[in-house]
Parts: C-alpha cells; structure tokens; sequence
C-alpha cells in the first residue's frame, strides 16, 4: 500500500473525486491511502494564517514558511512500515518524498509516475495565491512538480492528477495489468451498435480474425 499526503486550505475540493469509481475501490481495498490535511490545522495565530505579504513587494499574497514546515515535520513522524525491507532499506523504514506543485517545476510524466508509486509514502503541497516561500521549495520539498505549461489556480488539480496517475501503477488498483496504456497500447476503439447513423466500424473488428485485428490496432 502506497500512502498519499496531500496539504491543502481547500480539503473539501478532494471528496468527490476520491469517493467514486477506481480510486474509491482502491482505497477501500487497502491499495492505496489517500489523506488529506488541512493547512490551517498546522497554523498557531487565532487567525489561522497561512499567507502574508511579500518581501520586497508586488502583488498577492505568499505562502508562509512556518505551517508548511511544522505540517510536512508532523506527518514524517507518522512512519509507514515497509511490508519487507528492500535494498538499501532499514527494517520499518519508509521510501518517501515531500513534492511541491509549482509553474516552475519539472513536468510530471508518466516515468516519473512509475518512480512515485515504488515509493512507500508521497507527501504533496498544494499552492494558492502568489506563491509559495522559496525556502519551502529549497529546504522542505525533494522535488518541484509542474503538470503542464501552463498555470493554474493552486495545486489541487495537480494532485488530484498525480494521485490518479501514479494509483494505477499500484497492482490490483486497476484489476487486469493489461489494462494499463503502457502495456496494451492505444488505438481507436470500438463498440455496438455495428452502425449508428452512417457511422460504421471498421470490418477488420469484426472480422475474428485477431492477427489482423492486432495488424490494425498498430496501424492506428
């Protein structure tokens, strides 16, 4: 099982998404465990302040430092036992990164999936606003995180997608290992009714025969 982290002030955009259809039988099977924090929680003002003023000024508002910090601290305190000790790993410990989205991070991809799902422990930081403080992307994060070039409003979406992603790597999460994109490919599909309209499917897939079915699929 693969535990995944997510920090965020917006809890409440995950459930939906978590709680329906692959991911939700996942989780209840013990695959993977998703679980999301709330940034605020690891605030000390009665405020509950998560963002200030840039230094040196411009617009908006910044992540601050000091609740990402005591966040991402207390949740390496909560060890994920391994269920056997691989190479190079001491018994009961756990392979784990801490990932910030960020505009500037390097581009997820579906190697870097496959990286993340050999781990015991992921630890994700949503942004918002402005920005985050660099010292955060310097000293607390392993590595910056970007799902595309372009930017978005926060880092909910690129979690959401990198919980997706990397869940599929996880065996049994998806139930055949064929169904994965890598393994069989992609090409054009098909299904009834044989004709809609003056829309046909291709006679070699009904054909039977499944050489040239396969011959066709690698054309397309």
């Amino acid at each position: 099982m693969i535990k995944l982290d997510i920090i965020t002030i917006f809890p409440d955009i995950f459930k939906s998404y978590f709680n329906e259809s692959i991911l939700k039988r996942a989780q209840k099977k013990r695959l993977i465990k998703i679980k999301i924090h709330n940034l605020r929680d690891y605030t000390t003002d009665k405020h509950k302040s998560v963002d200030d003023k840039p230094y040196g000024g411009g617009p908006g508002m910044i992540f601050k430092l000091e609740p990402i910090h005591r966040a991402v601290s207390s949740l390496k305190k909560l060890k994920v036992k391994s269920p056997r000790p691989r190479q190079g790993e001491a018994e009961g410990g756990q392979k784990l990164k801490v990932i910030l989205f960020s505009p500037k991070g390097k581009k997820f991809d579906q190697k870097m999936a496959k990286r993340f799902a050999k781990l015991d422990r992921l630890i994700m930081i949503c942004g918002r606003y402005e920005g985050v403080d660099e010292r955060v992307a310097k000293y607390i994060a392993d590595e910056e995180i970007s799902v595309g070039d372009y930017v978005l409003t926060g880092g909910e979406i690129p979690a959401m997608i990198v919980v997706d992603t990397v869940s599929r790597f996880i065996p049994g999460v998806l139930g055949k290992h064929e169904s994965l994109e890598e393994i069989k490919g992609s090409y054009p599909v098909y299904t009834r009714p044989e004709k809609f309209l003056k829309w046909s499917v291709p006679k070699v897939l009904l054909s039977g025969n499944h050489k040239k079915i396969e011959e066709w699929r690698g054309r397309n």
